[in-house]
């Protein structure tokens, strides 16, 4: 219902308005990157330049985090790219808010200022708003939970040696010898943390990613990977980037939690990477049903797997019609 508000309102009035001050009818592309800027607002999250005082005016960063979200939206891979960009399509430029080329930033001041918007989580804010005013407190049915790679132009980062394991003597231990219990792994420890917590013990840098089709051929990137909680509807609720070499079920329990803190939920659905006892453990406790496709570990084919083709074949032979 809110969606449907929105777009009226925005083709009724805002994208009219805009082609009325540019002159010129809106392409496709620009009529997204307006509707982008007028839901997200981004500008509202980014303080207004100083008026006062000496030395040379500040530029304003409320129109560089405009420009911030089209570089996003174009998928520009660089600044440099950005600004030719800005340079090239007036419309585009003044849409960010720069009547003029001459107006536009220089590449160093870009810099400066989305370096400091990363610091600041300002796309985190931004996003946690969105998710507060479009879903607040709706019933959600269904979140569903998976990961995809992001590549970088970065070199992977050396990973530290492990340390070396302790070696146990050979044997049978001796009656009444005390055997040090088997450290915790990082699903058990994630069970007590907060989202917090267990966020800040996750590995960020740029390093070699690995992940197998459905075909079971192997498949490697260098950068990131990004792990999306996705409501009915297609909204984004909890985004969060990791190494890329961390696995899918290593980020569930802390999304699951921050989940749960922006939105009410029913299923979990999730693919058999998060085939885990904790990740159950941690759904259940939050109210929700876990929907977890069964990881096969080399056993027989679990329930919730397409059933093979010839089964589907003599299914249709039989009933004269597609099985359920």
């Amino acid at each position: 219902m809110i969606v449907a508000e929105i777009e009226q309102r925005l083709t009724s009035q805002v994208l009219p308005q805009w082609e009325q001050d540019l002159g010129e009818p809106l392409t496709d592309k620009l009529q997204q990157v307006v509707r982008i800027l007028h839901v997200v607002a981004i500008e509202t999250f980014v303080a207004a330049p100083r008026t006062c005082g000496r030395g040379r005016r500040a530029h304003d960063r409320r129109l560089l985090a405009r420009a911030f979200v089209v570089k996003a939206l174009y998928n520009a891979p660089t600044t440099r790219h950005l600004r030719e960009m800005l340079h090239t399509q007036p419309m585009l430029r003044r849409l960010c808010g720069w009547p003029q080329r001459q107006d536009i930033p220089s590449e160093p001041t870009f810099s400066r200022a989305f370096s400091a918007f990363a610091a600041m989580n300002l796309g985190e804010k931004v996003h946690q708003v969105l998710v507060a005013t479009y879903i607040g407190e709706r019933l959600v049915g269904h979140i569903c939970r998976d990961s995809t790679e992001i590549d970088a132009r970065e070199k992977p980062a050396k990973k530290p040696k492990p340390a070396p394991k302790q070696k146990r003597p050979r044997g049978r231990p001796r009656q009444g010898a005390l055997s040090l219990p088997p450290e915790p792994t990082r699903l058990q420890r994630q069970v007590q943390q907060s989202s917090g917590v267990a966020l800040s013990e996750l590995p960020t840098v740029c390093d070699v990613g690995c992940k197998t089709d459905t075909k079971g051929h192997k498949h490697y990137w260098v950068g990131y990977k990004t792990h999306i909680d996705t409501a009915d509807g297609g909204l984004p609720v909890t985004v969060l980037t990791t190494s890329a070499s961390l696995h899918d079920s290593q980020a569930a329990i802390p999304m699951l939690r921050r989940t749960a803190e922006r939105v009410t939920s029913l299923y979990d659905l999730m693919d058999p990477a998060y085939d885990a006892a904790p990740i159950y453990q941690i759904s259940e406790q939050l109210g929700h049903k876990p929907i977890i496709d069964k990881n096969r570990r080399g056993k027989e084919v679990p329930p919730l797997t397409r059933r093979p083709k010839d089964a589907i074949s003599s299914a249709r032979c039989v009933s004269g019609s597609t099985p359920a």
